[in-house]
């Protein structure tokens, strides 16, 4: 019989699932809104991935309040996983690595330097989607992630973004003059409201500039010659678009990696931590 394990990460504003057959993804899935980690909420999960609770060899939990699930849900292991190594498994497997800066951008931002089948926190930023979207909410009444790429994409950053032109008339070492000096700096002289794309649009830079660069720095402190990124914020296509504008101002190489499926890694690694376990037979 196969290994079948599912894998559960609660968190902020999705709780992402992975079917993990034999350490390979088999399938994943995610609820919206349904809080942190609770015995109905764990049920929740494993009633929508519609997988049978009987035919599992074990239920791999982490995320918010995971430590407060019971150790079996109808005689099922529940192996609760630390979120920090979760991460850093899946990321790999994902990237198809045997190390790297890990980088979780999610509601917040997660930042783990992972080798082989180990991982630890590193350091991180509240600049996630969470700001993404609260901002967008503040600023411009939406909060739908979809309806803020789509009006994003319409706009231009620099409608609301002070560039190095702006402030000093020129590039400076290897940026172009084009580069952000200063997020949404430009709203202070200008004389009407800026667009609602603009807006859209420099709020996507702000929050991927934060995210891109304090991983490029975090990765060269690690020693890590490699960043990957992970998490639901990435499915958005003007994120990646002003993450890939700091790679090339910073001429990153290698580029870092966004997996096919990078939203569900975090669960996808905890199943994996639970099925590596159960080879080394320390799942009882």
């Amino acid at each position: 019989m196969s290994d079948l394990y599912l894998g559960v990460d609660f968190g902020l504003s999705n709780t992402d699932i992975a079917l993990v057959q034999d350490g390979e993804l088999q399938g994943h899935w995610s609820l919206h809104g349904v809080g942190p980690a609770r015995l109905e909420t764990l049920w929740q999960a494993v009633q929508w991935s519609g997988v049978r609770l009987e035919g599992l060899k074990g239920l791999a939990t982490t995320g918010g309040l995971y430590r407060t699930l019971p150790e079996v849900l109808e005689g099922i292991p529940v192996v609760k996983v630390g979120e920090a190594q979760a991460l850093g498994r899946g990321g790999l497997a994902m990237a198809g690595l045997s190390q790297a800066l890990v980088v979780s951008a999610g509601t917040g931002s997660a930042m783990v330097v992972a080798r082989n089948q180990t991982a630890h926190h590193f350091t991180g930023s509240a600049v996630g989607g969470g700001t993404l979207l609260g901002l967008a909410k503040l600023l411009l009444g939406i909060s739908d992630p979809l309806e803020l790429a789509r009006l994003a994409e319409q706009g231009d950053p620099g409608g609301v973004d002070s560039t190095l032109w702006d402030v000093i008339g020129s590039g400076i070492g290897h940026l172009p003059a084009s580069a952000t000096a200063v997020n949404f700096g430009r709203i202070l002289s200008l004389s009407e409201p800026p667009k609602r794309e603009d807006i859209a649009a420099g709020l996507v830079t702000l929050v991927a500039q934060v995210i891109g660069m304090i991983s490029l720095n975090a990765a060269k402190a690690a020693g890590m010659p490699q960043i990957v990124i992970v998490g639901h914020l990435p499915d958005l296509a003007p994120i990646r678009a002003a993450f890939e504008r700091v790679w090339q101002f910073y001429s990153v190489e290698p580029r870092p990696i966004i997996p096919e499926r990078s939203g569900w890694a975090t669960a996808f690694g905890a199943a994996l931590e639970a099925w590596g376990k159960e080879q080394r037979g320390t799942i009882s």
